[in-house]
Formats: C-alpha cells, structure tokens, sequence
C-alpha cells in the first residue's frame, strides 16, 4: 500500500525530505536548550554565596538566544514545507484517481458505485493528506525529541533515565490494543460515508421526481438513517480512541511525580553532590519533552488508524486494472462501417445467472440503415455497447470493418463510433463547449452544419446568446428534445464511420423525427446508421430492422416484411397505431354526419 501511495508524491520529493530534516535541526536544539539552562542555573547557583560570573551567564544567555531563533526558523521552515509538501501530495493523489477512473470500462465502473468514488477522491485523500504531513513532520519529531530527550535525561541524571524508558512498553501495548479495536470500526464507517453520499446523490440528481410525488418527507428519512448509522459508527470508533488523552495524562503526571519524589530524595541524600537543583529541573523538562512526544505520537497513532482506511480504499482503486485495454501494435484505422457478430453470447458477470446476450448473429453493410426495435430488457442497448466495446463479448466475435474490434486501438474505435447513449448528459458550459466535445477543432462553420442536421439550429439561434448560451450542469435549462438534439449534432462532428442512436429521439415529435432521420439519409449515406427505438415509426424507413426478444434476435426484415409476419413487431405497430386509427375513424364519423346534415 505505502509503495501505491508514494507514487504520487512525484514533484514533491524534495519538499517531503526536507520537511523532515529541517524539523530534526529543531529537536537537536531543542533538546540541547534545557541543558544549557542547566549549566545558566548552576551559575547562578554557584554565585549565589560567591562572586557571580557575568561573563558566563552572558555567555550562556547569548547561547540560549542564538539557539531559540534557530530552532524557531527550523521550525516555520518546516511547517511551510510540510504544507506545500502534504498538499501537493494530496493533489497528485486525487490528479490519480480521476485518471484512473477515465480509463476504467463500464464493468471497473459498474464494480463501484458513483459515491464511493466520490467519497475516494474527497473525504478518503484529505485523511491520507493529514497522515501524511503529519509522517513528515510530527511521526519524525517524536521518536527523535523522544530519543534525544531519553539521552540527555540518562546523561543528566543517570539512573533516573530508566523511569521515562519505563513508561514506553505498557503505552505501546495499549495503543496496538485501541488500534486493534478501532481498525475495524473505522472500516464499517466508510461503508457508511459512501451510503450517506449515495443517498444525497440520489436526492439531488431526482429532486424533480421527490417533488412531484411529494416524498420529501421520504428522504428525509432515508438520509437520517444513513446519516445516525454514520454517526452511531463513527462513535464508537472515537470513543475508543477517546482512551488515547486520559492514557497518556495519566503516565505523564505518574513519570512527573517519580522524577520529582526520586530527584528530590537524591539532592537531599548527597546533598547535591549525586544531583544538583538545575539538573533536576530540566530532567523535568525533559520529561515533559518525552511524554509530549508521546502523546503527538498518540496523535498520529489515531490520525493513522483512521486514515488507514482511506488509504486501502484509494489503493483499491489504484490498483484496479480496466477490463478493456488497447491490445500491442494495435489497429489504427477504421476502414468502413461495417459490424459483423459472430456467434455472440454476453453476460455482465461470471455470476451472473444467465446471458444479456445469446448467439447472436449478424452482419451489417457500411452505410446501411439499421433499426432495432424490441420489448424492455430485450438486450438492445447491450448489442450496441460491444460495437464500441464499451463490453468485450463472453464469447464470439464482434467486427467493426473487418477487425476484430478487440484488436483496435481503443481511442481510434470510439473516434470512429458515435454513440448517442439513451441517457443524454450535456455539461456545464456553452452551447459551443458542449458540442466540441465531438471535434475540439470544429469551426462555427462545422457547428451550425450539424446543428441543422440534428435540427438543433433553429432552436439555438432563438436563444439570445445563440450558440454561446450557457448550459447548466446536466442541461437543465434546456427542455428533454432540445437536450438530445445537441448530443446527436454532438456526436455527429466526429465524422463518424458507426452513427448509434440508443433511444435519442424519444423526447422530439414525429415530424422532427422524421427531418433527422431524412437529413442522416442525403448528408451522411456512407455512415452506418443504427437506431434504436420504441416507435416503429423511427425505423419505418430503415433499409433492415432487427426485433430482440430476451437477448436474442427474433428477425430481421424491412418494415413490411415484419409486419403481419412477426408477432413482436406486429403488435408492437398496432398498439402504437390503434390511437391514430382510432382518431381517424372518428374524424371520418363526423365528415360523414356533416355531410348529411
């Protein structure tokens, strides 16, 4: 995990050695300033019922000077490089985790929900950020302040030494105790970060839904139960790691008390001889320098437990290998826009039960029209994803232009597949930014050619801001057609071999429909065009139109073939038509009663 982690501290090498150098500099001279107090009260002392030493105590006092801007310039020095250092870290980390998540398939993507991804790169980075300044800085000042401090105190007052390494086994075995209590605690906790953060999603992308079915009391508590189960979790974990403060106050003034009872007993045993007043004061200092050092380690300690968490949950990410990779000496190009399926079977998971997919068979022409038209959950959307292998097949072979589409370069396929998905997404920005998306060089020109391909055109130019109108996150201030006309003249400024509509004119009426559908025939006749639809009278006019049933393709046939000869398509038509029939018939009664009267 350490070795996954540090990969991202990159640039900020230098910031994280030093950090840790400048910050020893300051325990040195820390730990030398008591003894030099020492000798400062012994001259005194000593000049107490004799001639005092002022050129000592200037001495000593100078000395004492120097070394307090010292210490404070390493110091600032250090804490200014930790920050720069801990934050550069933290931004590489989450610069990491975004990259990875664009590289991921649909299956990475489908493996972890969008709020624990969320959850990773914001609330888990900042614990890894907070450990990690304090592993440069604190985790390296205790064990030094506490080594020098142990040295100095056995320097200066011998066998007193042994009180503070006393202390050190029975602390350090409470502390693995918490932390073994803790970890786990800590592991349910984040579950329940990402339950909280899913449940606010859920509430903020479908507040339309929650408000036209007035259910905001019903997500009120739902988000009081993810939120108290959070809380009542995370309880017990501080709770526990509550026990660190009263544990280390308790051997801090315990060690106190044994130095001053022990110390105190040898001055008036030896009179001084053994331990002088001065000696015992800064072994008192430096008592309390070691059981700070000890209670900043306990700090760290629980920062640690806690981010240790985090830290796996990042690593998880980061070592997760996408599914779907550019294959060595990858095909480059994209000769036509033929799609051949040979013998197809696909399912989501190893687990699952039973196949999206099932011997599917078929071959489609460069520049041929294609509809696909089938019931609900009849695997149409998932036949169109393995074109651009959004899936890799469980078995057979998917060709685009006569290649396995396994063996292109994956940019290259996607450039050359345009998929209009049936969950149209814009992002904030212009009109202008939002359709580049498709060709980042596209002039004016290109833009308004397309927008009158998809009939975007004359609904842009309405706008006052025309075609520089700003687009809400998620295009929610442009209605559901005008949202999927702008993803079809998207997608068609990639001058694609492979055009896939995957229920993108559900929201526009039949005559625009119709223009688009008419403008894809005349403008682009050497794209293939696949649509998938709910109307019939999408694909009508399709050069072929395939019917799924439960992942499997019942036929294929032009529109009239289908009709009256396969019962899915058949009845599908009725349904769709009887309305209009029904008005026509009813239109026709009141020709006729006019007509006699």
């Amino acid at each position: 995990m350490i070795k996954v982690l540090s990969k991202s501290i990159r640039e900020y090498k230098v910031a994280s050695i030093l950090s840790p150098i400048f910050v020893s500099l300051e325990v040195v001279l820390e730990c030398l300033i008591p003894f030099v107090i020492a000798k400062l009260v012994n001259a005194i002392d000593v000049g107490v019922g004799n001639t005092i030493k002022m050129s000592e105590i200037w001495t000593y006092g100078g000395i004492l000077l120097a070394m307090a801007f010292a210490s404070l310039a390493c110091g600032a020095l250090s804490g200014a490089i930790c920050a720069k250092a801990s934050s550069g870290y933290a931004k590489n980390l989450r610069k990491d985790l975004y990259y990875k998540v664009q590289e991921f398939s649909f299956e990475n993507i489908d493996k972890y929900s969008t709020p624990s991804l969320v959850t990773r790169m914001t609330t888990d980075v900042t614990n890894v950020q907070f450990s990690y300044m304090m592993i440069i800085r604190i985790a390296v000042r205790c064990p030094l302040m506490m080594i020098f401090s142990l040295v100095m105190t056995f320097t200066m007052g011998g066998s007193l030494g042994w009180i503070f390494v006393g202390v050190i086994p029975p602390l350090a075995l409470i502390l693995f105790f918490i932390m073994k209590k803790a970890m786990p605690m800590f592991h349910r906790v984040f579950k329940k970060y990402d339950d909280l953060n899913e449940s606010v999603q859920e509430n903020i992308r479908g507040i339309r839904v929650v408000k036209s079915y007035v259910r905001e009391d019903y997500e009120k508590d739902k988000f009081d139960r993810a939120s108290t189960a959070l809380q009542v979790d995370f309880t017990k974990a501080e709770r526990i790691l509550a026990w660190n403060n009263p544990v280390m106050q308790f051997f801090f003034y315990a060690v106190l008390s044994s130095v001053l009872f022990v110390g105190s007993y040898l001055i008036l045993r030896s009179s001084g001889a053994d331990l002088n007043i001065g000696e015992v004061s800064q072994l008192i200092v430096y008592g309390m320098q070691i059981l700070m050092s000890l209670m900043m380690f306990s700090m760290v300690f629980a920062m640690l437990v806690m981010s240790a968490e985090s830290a796996r949950r990042i690593c998880e990410i980061l070592r997760e290998e996408s599914t779907i990779k550019s294959p060595e000496n990858a095909v480059k190009t994209v000769s036509d826009g033929s799609i051949d399926f040979d013998d197809v079977t696909f399912k989501y998971s190893a687990a699952a039960e039973r196949n999206a997919l099932d011997s599917v068979d078929l071959h489609i022409r460069s520049g041929e029209t294609v509809g696909i038209i089938g019931g609900t959950g009849s695997s149409k959307t998932t036949l169109v994803n393995l074109i651009s292998r959004l899936y890799d097949a469980t078995t057979g072979i998917v060709k685009v232009g006569g290649v396995d589409v396994r063996d292109y370069d994956l940019n290259v396929l996607r450039d050359k597949v345009a998929v209009v998905l049936q969950k149209n997404e814009l992002f904030s920005g212009t009109i202008k930014q939002n359709l580049r998306w498709g060709n980042k060089d596209a002039t004016d020109e290109q833009l308004e050619n397309v927008c009158r391909l998809a009939q975007a055109d004359e609904f842009i130019k309405s706008f006052p801001d025309g075609y520089d109108t700003h687009i809400e996150q998620g295009g929610t201030n442009v209605s559901g057609g005008q949202k999927q006309r702008l993803c079809i003249a998207r997608a068609l400024l990639k001058d694609p071999k492979i055009l896939i509509l995957d229920d993108s004119t559900s929201a526009v009426d039949t005559r625009t429909d119709a223009l688009i559908r008419k403008a894809f025939k005349e403008y682009i006749p050497e794209t293939t065009k696949i649509i998938i639809a709910q109307r019939t009278s999408s694909v009508e006019d399709a050069d072929r139109i395939i019917v799924m049933d439960g992942g499997k393709i019942d036929a294929i046939g032009t529109h009239e073939e289908l009709l009256g000869k396969n019962a899915i398509y058949t009845e599908v038509y009725n349904t769709q038509n009887k309305k209009q029939n029904d008005d026509a018939h009813i239109a026709a009664v009141g020709t006729e009663a006019n007509d006699e009267k």
